[in-house]
């Protein structure tokens, strides 16, 4: 019978979502964090009578025929790049983007990555890093007898000195763009990479047109929502037992089918 296997798919449809799910809800208090949702499609359709063939000598159609799914399918994980919510911080390096724009990290291999996560400190060299200390592009280092830093919404980063004399710019962050950030490769530790789908990089400067503005002392959540969550993961798990009541059942029909005399 074929609904053994079409509800086996439906099992591990509900599983891969259940994992999404899971996957949101650990990261709900994870800086920058954009949820990820599960999306499938039905897998090829058995023809016991195609539809629009002759039935007959004078030329009558078959108007709907006979197909069979069976079953489904991922069809691919799709992170929504919505707006987090902004909290307010105590670190003065801290960062929100406030709009569209991702932060560029120099990976120590040479490449760069992108984040949303704008939880920044400095290196003791006095460049602005990640908490993996790596460099914020485009690579700005605050002096080391500098008594605080203001970053305005357009990314200058200034420097306020301790002889008292008009604050000093020692940079401005850069932002990117992507026209297809879903398609951005996450790598973990909150970064992601360019790929062919999320297509290239546009750099620009936060408050150009386009680009989101910076929030300083603030952080962006993650986007996650937990009562959307518990919703879809009380779906997926009725969607689950209702695939393994129909195994249940065609076993069942299995059984009584075995058992005629």
């Amino acid at each position: 019978m074929r609904a053994l296997n079409t509800a086996a798919t439906g099992m591990q449809a509900q599983q891969l979502n259940v994992e999404v799910i899971a996957n949101n809800i650990a990261n709900m208090n994870t800086t920058g964090f954009k949820r990820q949702r599960a999306e499938f499609q039905d897998l090829l359709y058995q023809n016991v009578e195609r539809m629009g063939v002759t039935s007959s000598d004078a030329g009558t159609i078959v108007p709907t025929g006979v197909q069979v799914g069976v079953g489904v399918k991922a069809g691919s994980v799709y992170r929504v790049t919505e707006q987090g919510g902004i909290i307010q911080s105590t670190n003065a390096y801290d960062m929100a983007i406030q709009g569209e724009g991702y932060y560029i990290v120099q990976m120590p291999d040479g490449r760069d990555a992108y984040t949303r996560a704008g939880n920044f400190s400095l290196s003791p060299e006095g460049q602005i890093v990640t908490e993996d200390g790596f460099v914020v592009a485009p690579g700005i280092s605050v002096p080391q007898d500098a008594l605080s830093v203001s970053i305005n919404r357009e990314g200058v980063v200034q420097a306020i000195m301790p002889d008292g004399s008009a604050p000093q710019d020692v940079g401005a962050i850069e932002l990117a763009r992507f026209v297809n950030p879903a398609g951005l490769e996450a790598i973990g530790d909150n970064l992601f990479l360019e790929t062919p789908a999320s297509g290239t990089a546009n750099r620009g400067q936060p408050g150009a047109i386009g680009f989101g503005t910076i929030q300083q002392g603030f952080l962006e959540t993650s986007n996650v929502n937990a009562v959307t969550e518990i919703s879809s993961l009380i779906t997926a798990q009725r969607a689950y037992e209702m695939n393994s009541k129909v195994i249940t059942t065609t076993d069942e029909m299995l059984r009584s089918a075995s058992n005629l005399r």
